[in-house]
């Protein structure tokens, strides 16, 4: 009897945690959803839509329409996938080579220059942006992609989950690599790197958000149209007399965020997968 009570007490609480997680993702979509929602209203750039609704009184292409017309809209997808592309390969790249030498490296002062690699996390971008832009504009770099590329090259939080997730492998395995006369860049590339798919998909994913939802520093460095990233593109929806053309606004929103939908819907197990092998789990 006590565990058949145990049994249907748990059916309850599972059942009342399942209910109030569905609630606060309703609540947390719904923004998502009365976006799409107005990008759909044929009238919501001359009258914002009120009280917010989610089904459109007036189911309309136009904005959608709107926002390819030109080609800019493609061109600023174009722009921001380059630039997400390259910024990705740069990051985990340095990540995980930087994360396997402060593992498994024994040189001097690798705790020091660790303990300087995880303090650039503690300094605010605002503080980095103007010394960075005097930088590339002595170097003849604005308007070009180096700028908004380059910087992913120090990735000081990809380092430390790569050095967590390489520090839970085993020590054996590189050890018996070395005793057949392998090298450290061949343990790394034919033995590390393998194993590390969960923490260098985790690391694409967070990569890519950040690279292709970047906008101050684009907004910063880049000045030809041709350059635009899909951030800086939607920031141009603005308009007569300080009034925004809120349909068009909206649908190029929910157009802008589909990329970075897709690919974290598609590679989103990885992330639990990694943060579980790397020691993070706040034990």
């Amino acid at each position: 009897m006590r565990s058949m009570g145990s049994s249907m007490r748990r059916k309850w609480e599972d059942a009342v945690v399942g209910l109030l997680l569905l609630a606060l993702g309703m609540i947390m979509i719904t923004p998502f959803l009365w976006m799409i929602s107005v990008g759909f209203e044929r009238t919501a750039n001359v009258n914002a839509p009120f009280p917010p609704r989610l089904i459109p009184y007036d189911f309309s292409w136009f904005n959608y329409s709107l926002v390819f017309e030109n080609g800019l809209m493609l061109k600023a997808y174009w722009n921001s996938a380059v630039n997400a592309f390259f910024s990705v390969l740069l990051s985990v790249s340095s990540a995980l080579l930087g994360g396997y030498a402060f593992s498994r490296g024994r040189f001097k002062g690798k705790k020091i220059l660790f303990i300087l690699v995880l303090a650039t996390m503690m300094i605010p971008f605002e503080t980095t942006l103007i010394p960075m832009f005097i930088m590339f504009n002595d170097l003849h770099l604005i308007d070009t992609r180096y700028p908004i590329i380059l910087p992913s090259l120090i990735n000081a939080m990809g380092i430390l989950l790569c050095k967590q997730f390489f520090d839970q492998l085993p020590e054996g395995l590189r050890e018996s690599a070395k005793i057949d006369g392998a090298g450290e860049f061949k343990i790394f590339f034919h033995i590390f790197f393998p194993l590390a798919g969960p923490i260098t998909a985790t690391l694409a994913i967070l990569s890519f958000q950040g690279s292709w939802n970047s906008f101050v520093w684009p907004l910063v460095v880049i000045n030809s149209q041709d350059l635009k990233t899909v951030p800086l593109f939607l920031s141009q929806f603005s308009q007569e007399s300080g009034t925004p053309l809120m349909g068009v606004t909206m649908a190029t929103a929910a157009v802008s965020i589909i990329p970075v939908m897709v690919v974290f819907l598609i590679m989103q197990k990885y992330i639990i997968q990694s943060i579980a092998l790397s020691g993070l789990k706040g034990e």
